[in-house]
């Protein structure tokens, strides 16, 4: 079992390892790898921050590219190969947005050439890529941010502390969720001109297949890109359940699911997963068919219950049986959430980047929380139950 105190003795010891200090002012130079929505919205936070610069962007999709290069590098240059990225001496680290199964490629060729790197979870498409990126990072001097946002939201550290003083009393399940509402949003067939992509640059180490609009929009819930509901969402909350029980190991995993809402996606897009922990027990529940009710992880402890998700965190004391959510009672703690964690979460990045010191989200438990998710992938794919 990876314990707590190992991770953060190992990411303090990478982190610590490299001898570059930035001055005060002297600006950090940024390239993107990788420029779609989610990127654009990260390089839109480094842009604003102080004494940075983006010089660089890079995509296979000639849109997105030309796109983020007029808003984000003007003065800077575009590329198809990010490998001509990593090349420039000039460039101080990298944001990497591509889809899933190129995140280790990019990563590991990143620190490699020695760069500082965000990169959106989940850290790994496959358990060995996992241990690839670990191995890498590990083995190098540089700073690696994965996407776990909620390890710099500030209602999320107070929630951390909430249930490490013990007010929720010992805690034997954690329920997590995420809905969204797909089945709307794909009502119209997406539409791309396959003439300003480089499909076979997006493919990477994935199969070679002829070119699909669904699969290049909708990459996740492919299993030659992505893994649908666990390596994406549930991958966040689960990374909260890990920090917050300081357990990273789960002893069995195992899940359900269906393809009924949208059957051309290959992931399910409903299903319910579960995995057991030492002393407790984590379930997950998620369905692209509705919003209502977005995303929530439910702490059951024996002495209070705390709800929390992005918008802020409740603790309600243990009384009489509560059947309707209406009538629960009043909270013991309140507390909500001001702004998107993101921005701390980036701000963290650069700061690291210049102090050397190890990021909030290191590699080892975003390798593990993606080796959690992988395991119950595997386990609805098989229809088996892992078992360590």
């Amino acid at each position: 079992m990876v314990q707590r105190r190992n991770l953060l003795k190992a990411s303090v010891w990478t982190a610590a390892s490299y001898s570059r200090v930035f001055g005060a002012n002297e600006r950090i130079r940024i390239a993107g790898l990788g420029v779609g929505g989610r990127a654009t919205y990260l390089l839109g936070l480094v842009a604003k921050a102080e004494n940075t610069e983006i010089v660089a962007v890079c995509d296979v999709s000639e849109t997105r590219r030309l796109t983020a290069k007029e808003k984000f590098a003007p003065n800077g240059k575009e590329y198809l190969d990010y490998r001509e990225v990593l090349a420039r001496s000039d460039i101080d680290g990298v944001v990497i947005g591509a889809p899933d199964h190129w995140h280790v490629p990019m990563t590991v060729d990143a620190v490699k050439a020695g760069k500082d790197v965000y990169v959106e979870k989940p850290i790994s498409h496959t358990i060995e890529e996992g241990e690839r990126v670990e191995k890498a990072v590990l083995d190098s001097k540089q700073i690696v941010q994965v996407g776990y946002q909620q390890r710099s939201w500030p209602h999320f550290l107070q929630a951390r502390e909430t249930v490490a003083e013990g007010k929720l009393g010992p805690i034997s399940l954690v329920l997590t969720s995420w809905y969204q509402n797909y089945v709307v949003t794909l009502q119209t067939p997406p539409k791309v001109d396959a003439s300003k992509i480089d499909w076979k640059r997006f493919l990477g180490s994935a199969p070679d297949q002829p070119f699909d609009a669904l699969r290049c929009l909708e990459w996740r819930w492919f299993w030659d890109f992505g893994g649908g509901h666990l390596t994406d969402l549930y991958s966040h909350y689960g990374d909260v359940v890990q920090w917050y029980m300081e357990q990273y190991a789960p002893r069995t995993a195992q899940a359900a699911g269906s393809r009924n809402a949208l059957p051309q996606f290959e992931c399910p897009d409903t299903i319910n997963a579960a995995w057991d922990y030492p002393g407790f027990t984590m379930v997950y529940n998620g369905a692209l068919n509705g919003s209502l009710d977005g995303g929530n992880i439910v702490f059951r402890g024996h002495r209070a219950t705390m709800k929390l998700n992005r918008d802020g965190f409740a603790v309600y004391p243990e009384g009489k049986v509560q059947r309707e959510l209406t009538n629960w009672p009043e909270p013991e703690i309140a507390v909500k959430s001001p702004a998107d964690g993101t921005i701390a979460h980036m701000q963290n990045f650069l700061d690291c980047v210049r102090s050397r010191h190890a990021p909030n989200a290191p590699i080892r438990p975003a390798v593990a929380i993606a080796r959690a998710a992988h395991l119950a992938n595997t386990a609805w794919r098989k229809g088996t139950v892992w078992t360590a």
